[in-house]
């Protein structure tokens, strides 16, 4: 992600690319996680005695027939606003210091 926000000239390079990126990374690991954790969910807020689901695929194929693939991703926004806040904070600050540990390179 950084390398094209370097690339396309729009935000200046240092600290604002930083952000940026990190706050795509947010972004795309959000999506990531999302099926993960819809399912996680289910699995565990069904009721102890009356199983609906009998394990991860079959509530994957059950979020689907019901809902559609966009069912994996209800709950996305709140999702990313506790992803976003951290991941950015862990990646600019990482940023700031790999100088201080003589770390090279830019992670493009």
């Amino acid at each position: 992600i950084k390398g094209r926000v370097v690339a396309s000239g729009i935000i200046p390079n240092g600290l604002p690319t930083q952000f940026v990126a990190a706050f795509g990374a947010g972004f795309f690991m959000a999506t990531t996680v999302a099926p993960f954790d819809m399912i996680r969910t289910k699995l565990m807020n069904q009721p102890p005695d009356a199983k609906v689901y009998n394990g991860f695929l079959d509530c994957l194929f059950k979020i689907v027939a019901k809902d559609g693939p966009g069912g994996l991703y209800a709950g996305f926004i709140p999702i990313w606003a506790r992803f976003a806040p951290t991941t950015t904070l862990q990646l600019v600050i990482f940023e700031q210091i790999k100088p201080i540990f003589g770390v090279e390179g830019s992670g493009e």
